[in-house]
C-alpha cells in the first residue's frame, strides 16, 4: 500500500505507508479547514476534521490521530482548553499538537506553550513548513514509542529481577537467621544499604553449651557481596553443632572463602565464642572495627582492634586463627560493629568514627543497660545517610546457670550395642585438630543417645581440655587467678600448643547397653606427668570436675593425675 504526497515543486512522490501518519485538523473557518485538510491528504496522511475545539477532543477520543493541527481561537471551546483536554488524554505517549494562529503577540503564543502545545504554524500555510514540521515530529514520536518500547522491556526485566531477589532474600534470610539471635543476651541491628545485607550475623551453641557468634562485612553492597554469605552459614553452623572450637572454625571458613570468592572480595568478620561456665570470651577480630567489653556500669573494660587478615584473603598457610581469651563475668557487655556504623557521614560530610560511638559509651557511663538504644540514637540524631551496610551487636554475659540431666524414656526398637573403641591422639594430630567432634559423632551413633549430646560433650571437653592445658602442656592453674592471669595463661596456652612435638592423648570409649538405656564408660589418658588429684578443687576440678560430677553417675581421678574415668548413664 502506499500513499501520494506532493513535493514542495508540485511532483508527486511516492510515500510508504509505513510512514503515513492519522492527523486531526480542528479551525472553526470552513475555508482555513478545508485548504489545510487537502494540504496534509497531498502529503499523503490520513485525516480528521473537526469545527471547534469539543469536537476536536471528541475525535481525538474517538480516532486517536498521531498529530493535531489546532486552531487556536475556536468557539464553544476554545484551543487552549482543547489542547490541555487532549494532553491529559494522551498520557504517556506523545501527541504533537501545532496550534494555527495568526495570533504574533508574545504573550499568545507563549499561552499556546503552556497550553500543551508544541509548535505553530501561522495562516496562512505554507506546504513546505507544513511537511517539514510533521516529519520533525513523526521522528520525534517515532524516538519516542522507541524509548517506551525499550523501557517497557526494562521494566519487565527489572520486575522480574526484583521477584528472583525477593525470593533469593527469603532464603538467604532463612539460612542465615537459622541459629540463635533470638536469646535474650543478645541485641543486634542490620540495616540494609540495599535489598541484600553485605553484613552477616550468625549465631549458635555448641554442644556443650558455648555460644558461637560472627559478624562479617563482605566487600561492596547487594547480592554480590551477599553471595559469599551462603557458604559462610553453611560452615559455620554444621561446625558449631558438631562441637568445633573457634579456631578450627576460622581455618575452615577463611579456606573455604579463599577457594570460591574471586580476587579482591573478602569478608571482614569478628567470631567470638561465649563461655559462660567458665567466665570467658574468645574473640578473633580480621578487619572490622575495635570490639569493646563494658563492665556492669558501662566502664570501658577492654578494646580489641582487629590484628588479623579478613576472611578469605591469605591461605591457611599465612592465616593466623589464634583468638583472644578475655575474662567477662555475668551483666557485662560486648559490643562490636560492621564499618557502616563508624562511616555514616552527616549532611555536612562529617564520619560519626569511633569517636562518635566512644562518646556514646562516655555518656551512658552507669547506665549500661542503655548504652545499645543510646548508640542508634546517636545515629539517627546525626542524620547520616548510609553509604554502606550497618551492623551493630551487643552481647550481655548470662549468668552460670546449673546443667540438668535430663532422663528420656529409652527407645525400645534399637538394637543394643555392646562395644569398645580406643582412639589416640598424638602431638602431629593434636596440633592441627580437634578431636571431640569426631568422638562425639560416634557416640551418637548409638540409638537414643543423641538426646545427651550436649551434656556428653562437655565431658569429652572438660576431659580432653584437662589432658591438653594441664597434661601435655604444664599449663599452671594458679595463673588464672585474674584478668592478667587469665590472658597470660591462653597465650602461653597457643604457643606451647604450637611447639608441641611429642606426647599423646587416649580416649577409650566403653558402651555396655542396660534394659533401660545404657551406661557409658569414658576414660580420658595423657602422657604428661599429671595433677595433684588432692589440688583437684582448685581449677581443673574447681569447675570442670565439678561440671563432669554434676553430669555423670561416677567420676574418678587417678593418683597421679594423669587418666580419668567417667562412668555417663543414659
Amino acid at each position: 500500500m502506499a500513499g501520494r504526497r506532493v513535493s514542495a515543486g508540485g511532483g508527486a512522490e511516492v510515500q510508504d505507508a509505513t510512514s503515513r501518519l492519522s492527523v486531526l485538523v480542528a479551525d472553526d473557518n470552513p475555508a482555513d479547514r478545508m485548504i489545510l485538510g487537502r494540504l496534509v491528504e497531498r502529503l499523503g496522511h490520513q485525516v480528521y476534521l473537526a469545527e471547534n475545539g469539543r469536537l476536536a477532543v471528541e475525535q481525538f477520543s474517538a480516532m486517536q490521530p498521531d498529530i493535531v493541527l489546532l486552531d487556536a481561537l475556536m468557539p464553544v471551546m476554545d484551543g487552549f482548553e482543547a489542547a490541555r483536554l487532549i494532553k491529559q488524554q494522551a498520557g504517556e505517549d506523545l501527541v504533537p499538537i501545532i496550534f494555527l494562529t495568526s495570533l504574533t503577540e508574545t504573550d499568545a503564543l507563549v499561552q499556546c506553550l503552556e497550553a500543551g502545545g508544541d509548535d505553530f504554524l501561522t495562516k496562512p500555510y505554507n506546504p513546505v513548513i507544513l511537511d517539514a514540521k510533521i516529519r520533525a515530529f513523526r521522528r520525534m514520536r517515532e524516538m519516542h514509542q522507541t524509548l517506551q518500547s525499550q523501557r517497557d522491556v526494562i521494566a519487565a526485566q527489572h520486575a522480574s529481577m526484583v521477584q528472583d531477589q525477593e525470593l533469593a532474600k527469603i532464603i538467604f534470610d532463612r539460612v542465615a537467621h537459622s541459629g540463635t539471635l533470638s536469646h535474650s543476651s543478645l541485641r543486634y541491628l542490620q540495616s540494609a544499604y540495599a535489598m541484600f545485607n553485605g553484613d552477616i550475623l550468625l549465631a549458635a551453641n555448641r554442644p556443650s553449651g558455648e555460644m558461637h557468634l560472627l559478624l562479617g562485612d563482605f566487600t561492596g553492597h547487594g547480592l554480590s557481596a551477599a553471595i559469599g554469605a551462603m557458604p559462610l552459614a553453611e560452615v559455620f553452623y554444621a561446625m558449631t553443632a558438631k562441637g568445633f572450637t573457634l579456631r578450627d572454625i576460622l581455618l575452615e571458613l577463611n579456606d573455604k572463602l579463599a577457594t570460591i570468592l574471586p580476587v579482591g572480595i573478602f569478608c571482614c568478620a569478628v567470631l567470638i565464642e561465649v563461655n559462660p561456665n567458665k567466665g570467658l570470651v574468645e574473640i578473633w577480630n580480621g578487619g572490622l572495627p575495635e570490639v569493646v567489653i563494658l563492665g556492669r556500669s558501662a566502664e570501658l573494660m577492654q578494646r580489641v582492634p582487629s590484628t588479623h587478615l579478613p576472611l578469605g584473603v591469605a591461605r591457611s598457610e599465612r592465616f593466623n586463627a589464634e583468638p583472644v581469651v578475655l575474662v567477662m563475668r555475668p551483666g557485662e557487655r560486648l559490643l562490636c560493629w560492621t564499618d557502616g556504623v563508624i562511616e555514616s557521614r552527616n549532611q555536612a560530610g562529617e564520619l560519626f568514627g569511633e569517636s562518635g560511638v566512644h562518646e556514646v559509651l562516655d555518656a551512658y557511663l552507669g547506665h549500661p543497660a542503655k548504652v545499645f538504644d543510646g548508640l542508634l540514637q546517636a545515629l539517627e540524631r546525626f542524620h547520616g545517610s548510609p553509604e554502606d551496610d550497618v551492623s551493630l551487636l551487643q552481647v550481655v554475659m548470662p549468668a552460670v546457670t546449673e546443667r540438668a540431666v535430663v532422663a528420656h524414656p529409652p527407645t525400645q526398637s534399637a538394637p543394643a550395642q555392646d562395644w569398645r573403641l580406643a582412639y589416640t591422639y598424638r602431638a602431629g594430630s593434636i596440633r592441627q585438630q580437634n578431636p571431640l567432634p569426631f568422638l562425639l559423632s560416634r557416640l551418637l551413633e548409638i540409638p537414643g543417645l543423641r538426646p545427651q549430646a550436649g551434656a556428653l560433650f562437655t565431658v569429652l571437653s572438660e576431659l580432653y581440655s584437662n589432658a591438653l592445658e594441664h597434661g601435655l602442656l604444664q599449663l599452671d592453674s594458679a595463673w588464672k587467678r585474674d584478668s592478667d592471669g587469665f590472658a597470660l595463661y591462653y597465650r602461653e596456652r597457643g604457643e606451647r600448643l604450637r611447639t608441641l612435638s611429642e606426647g599423646w592423648i587416649r580416649f577409650t570409649l566403653n558402651h555396655v547397653p542396660t534394659s533401660e538405656g545404657g551406661l557409658l564408660y569414658i576414660e580420658c589418658e595423657d602422657s604428661g606427668n599429671g595433677f595433684d588429684p588432692s589440688c583437684a578443687e582448685a581449677d581443673y576440678a574447681g569447675r570442670g570436675l565439678a561440671l563432669i560430677a554434676a553430669l555423670a553417675q561416677e567420676v574418678e581421678v587417678d593418683a597421679a593425675g594423669s587418666r580419668v574415668r567417667v562412668v555417663f548413664s543414659w
